[in-house]
């Protein structure tokens, strides 16, 4: 009997000190609760990413680059395990819509998008939401839509790739292996 119960308290004791182990690990810059594209549900990025390297973009629907959509799609479902990728809709470049509805019409509709779409926020700037501004600190502001982010699990190491370089190019294909 003494030994069942040794045993359901150290099971117990692990179950909980992994979840403790896993919060502490989460980057600072990824302990955010961002509500979903034209949602009232929010995502807990650091339980969306679980310890994953992390594709952050921010995304505009009426931009030259706005069909890259479909190539961050098959990106995501090429690595979905072990890969999140992440758009953030920005207006920060005057490219995108005023109406979030608009927006994720553009995103789940005309693309097919099943990647997690946060709501549009601000990704450079004094209103820069808390995730861009580290990206920011790490590497440099995006400079137009369609910037490309991939964070290390560990969030040490961000690569930024500019809008011209393709979600599904051997450059970016490359770099997302080298951090799985």
């Amino acid at each position: 009997m003494k030994n069942k119960l040794l045993i359901t308290s150290l099971l117990a004791s692990t179950t909980l000190l992994s979840g403790v182990t896993f919060a502490n690990s989460c980057p600072d810059y990824l302990n955010v609760e961002a509500r979903k594209l034209h949602s009232e549900e929010t995502v807990d990025l650091c339980e969306l990413t679980q310890g994953k390297p992390v594709l952050i973009v921010n995304t505009a629907s009426n931009c030259g680059f706005t069909p890259q959509f479909e190539a961050l799609e098959a990106v995501h479902k090429q690595y979905q395990d072990d890969l999140v990728v992440i758009g953030f809709p920005s207006d920060d470049f005057f490219q995108e819509e005023d109406d979030e509805a608009k927006t994720a019409d553009v995103c789940f509709l005309n693309y097919g998008v099943t990647f997690t779409m946060v709501s549009t926020s601000a990704v450079r700037g004094n209103d820069v939401n808390s995730v861009f501004a580290y990206l920011g600190d790490k590497t440099a502001a995006p400079k137009w839509n369609f910037y490309k982010y991939l964070v290390s699990a560990d969030g040490e190491s961000v690569q930024q790739f500019n809008s011209r370089v393709k979600p599904d190019s051997e450059e970016m294909k490359k770099a997302i292996e080298s951090v799985l």
